[in-house]
């Protein structure tokens, strides 16, 4: 009983310092995104480092939001798999926050100059500092709690339980938290993804063409695909890592494709963000044009999904046993 006392501290400690550590880095890098005074004192204002916070200034809230969402069902049945899958998307949330500290103090160490330097850029270097410090000890909070633990079994809980919990206890929800939504979500797994984040991508390029004045639909419907693909990548390793929903066996040509999908997705955000470095390969000249940099990083992304397809199944050519 002490010995479940003592984890179940360690785990409140880890959690809630990891979420306080979101809660700080989410309100400085919106600070240094969404002041136009403070972004043009920013470091990391410019790609391939923007690329990276524009990335985590909104998956990190997303993953912050359905852990405090999921306290809610804390004592829901399944609290093994509830505290180990909990920890997975703390320390994915943590991960996120992690590469962002590392983008930007490479922005700092390369020395990039802020286009408009000045007292904003030493407070963002100061909250860079906190923040990086905040990390670390969620990090190590994280290692100790799973050191404690021993190896894992398989998961017969998932994050949808949960969610159908507590909607099963609000009455405008409750006659849509039953068994066949949960059936339903499971074996259209993919497609909730897919739609999830359009609609989040569909909401951000509505807000940055408002924002910027944007007026070219081929670059807004460039910026479109971007964000849609990014999110969609996050949504599946996200899922992997910490269960948010217990997909079915699949067959071996669709986890390929599926496999393939978020390595395009991937490619996609990568080649966005070293667009410039990676164009004079390709091309001449100054990359200065929407089609230019769209057939380049969506050129990227459907070429690493085709050589992922094809390595994929030269390596794996039988269907492994489940």
């Amino acid at each position: 009983m002490e010995h479940v006392t003592e984890d179940h501290r360690a785990l409140s400690a880890a959690v809630l310092v990891s979420l306080g550590t979101a809660g700080v880095f989410e309100a400085l890098t919106l600070l240094a995104t969404q002041d136009k005074t403070v972004r043009a004192a920013s470091p990391w204002g410019d790609d391939p480092y923007d690329v990276v916070v524009s990335l985590t200034q909104f998956t990190v809230p997303m993953l912050a939001l359905v852990i405090v969402l999921r306290m809610l069902a804390w004592r829901a049945p399944g609290g093994t798999d509830r505290a180990r899958q909990t920890v997975r998307a703390v320390a994915a949330m943590v991960t996120l926050v992690g590469l962002t500290v590392v983008s930007e103090w490479a922005a700092v160490i390369a020395g990039v100059p802020a286009p408009v330097p000045g007292a904003w850029t030493s407070v963002l270097i100061g909250g860079l500092v906190a923040h990086s410090i905040l990390t670390a000890v969620s990090a190590v909070l994280l290692v100790q709690w799973r050191r404690r633990q021993g190896p894992s079994g398989r998961w017969r809980y998932d994050w949808l339980d949960d969610a159908l919990f507590v909607c099963r206890r609000i009455p405008v929800l409750r006659r849509w938290a039953g068994p066949d939504t949960a059936v339903w979500v499971r074996r259209h797994a993919m497609a909730v993804f897919v739609t999830l984040s359009t609609l989040a991508a569909a909401a951000v390029t509505g807000a940055q063409a408002v924002g910027e004045g944007w007026t070219d639909p081929l670059l807004i419907a460039w910026f479109l695909i971007v964000a849609a693909t990014s999110d969609l990548a996050f949504c599946l390793i996200s899922n992997a890592v910490a269960g948010f929903i217990a997909r079915p066996p699949r067959t071996r040509p669709r986890r390929i494709a599926e496999v393939s999908v978020v390595a395009g997705c991937v490619a996609i955000s990568a080649a966005t963000a070293f667009r410039d470095a990676l164009w004079p390969v390709f091309g001449a000249g100054p990359l200065t044009s929407v089609p230019a940099v769209a057939s380049l990083t969506l050129g990227a992304g459907l070429a690493t999904s085709v050589v992922t397809a094809t390595l994929l199944r030269a390596c794996f050519p039988r269907d492994p046993s489940r």
